[in-house]
């Protein structure tokens, strides 16, 4: 390791990563890799067959206790009582009285009294620090448990493609029974493999099907090593920004944080005003509502890269490009941008890229899903 390295937090997969030739770079305090040769072809693979992430910085939090339920209905936007069945899932914002977006997360339902999240990895111990005031607050005697440090580490892999689960299955076919039938959203635990106790969730950032698989933290090596025999193909971060960009995905400090009303960030559907249960923030957004629309832009003009914090000029008023790239599968530039209210889907918009304004069209999002674009 590298002398900048050893200042950075590392996964357990960081010396796989190094062995592979793997392109490492400071991802918020992480030392992650960017690819491994090429970033397209780690994009495409993930599009048309098989690749799979180092997740292991995003952090995993158990609570436990007999009144996590109502713990939950009051922490998050979403609305936990969706959660019925063991195993299912349900995507969520945490957010401040002002109703901003302390993370965005998902939600695991066990039992009663188990339930897990994964949060962000720039994030993670903040949000444990304000589930921690929560729980105080609110005096519900849950028990926070971190999983992603200390002796029962967990590792996160991301398998993710149209062929992911069966690659999968091929590494861990004693998972296959009872996770071949779960819907997206939906996780298994599974007691006994040969990687040890594993989370199979069928979950991920791609606009892909796939896996989230949960490990403990030293058989990881193993099961990334098997995964790339199976023929599956390590990406990095580069990959996964151009792949959740196409899906239309928001990345949290960048499309939305603190300073960011989710309404106005495309993330409606997690947000539940209409049951009678209270949660931090929610008198907040009934007090603002809606006041910026969350879309994409495709350029139409030779001459620039759409990218964060360009100006977006509408006959409603100014907007702000969130997230930008170029577009592997579309071959395109694009963008998501928080537009004024009224701009409409089809709409020819101006973007300026240093002194010039070149023309976009507003488009509904997702860019690209299931390997299919979804936009012309």
């Amino acid at each position: 390791m590298t002398q900048a390295a050893a200042t950075l937090q590392v996964t357990p997969l960081n010396s796989a990563h190094r062995a592979a030739g793997a392109k490492m770079v400071d991802f918020g305090g992480w030392d992650m890799p960017v690819n491994y040769g090429s970033q397209i072809e780690e994009h495409h693979a993930v599009r048309t067959d098989c690749g799979m992430f180092d997740v292991s910085h995003m952090c995993v939090v158990d609570l436990k206790g007999v009144n996590v339920r109502s713990f939950l209905r009051g922490l998050v936007a979403n609305n936990v009582d969706k959660l019925q069945v063991p195993g299912k899932a349900l995507y969520s914002c945490m957010l401040k009285p002002e109703g901003t977006v302390v993370d965005d997360l998902i939600i695991y339902y066990f039992s009663e009294d188990w339930f897990r999240l994964v949060v962000n990895a720039g994030t993670a111990t903040k949000d444990l620090a304000w589930m921690a005031a929560h729980n105080a607050a609110t005096d519900a005697g849950i028990t926070i448990t971190q999983r992603r440090d200390g002796a029962n580490a967990f590792a996160l892999v991301a398998v993710q493609g149209p062929n992911a689960r069966a690659k999968a299955w091929e590494v861990l076919p004693e998972t296959k029974a009872a996770s071949a039938e779960i819907k997206p959203f939906n996780a298994v635990i599974v007691a006994d493999t040969s990687f040890g106790e594993v989370m199979v969730a069928r979950t991920g950032y791609t606009g892909e099907d796939g896996f989230e698989i949960a490990v403990a933290a030293e058989r990881v090596t193993e099961l990334w090593d098997a995964l790339v025999a199976a023929g599956v193909k390590p990406a990095g971060l580069g990959a996964r920004d151009t792949l959740r960009l196409e899906a239309g995905m928001n990345l949290y400090g960048q499309d939305m944080d603190e300073t960011v009303n989710p309404l106005n960030a495309g993330l409606a559907w997690t947000i539940d005003l209409l049951a009678e249960r209270d949660f931090v923030g929610k008198k907040a957004l009934q007090e603002q509502g809606q006041t910026a629309q969350f879309l994409g832009l495709i350029l139409r003009e030779k001459g620039g890269i759409l990218r964060a914090h360009q100006k977006v000029i509408t006959a409603q008023g100014d907007g702000e490009i969130t997230s930008g790239t170029f577009s592997p599968s579309m071959q395109e530039a694009i963008a998501l941008a928080r537009l004024p209210m009224g701009v409409a889907i089809g709409d020819t918009v101006h973007v300026q890229i240093r002194d010039k304004q070149l023309a976009a069209t507003v488009v509904k999002l997702p860019f690209v899903r299931n390997g299919k674009v979804l936009v012309a």
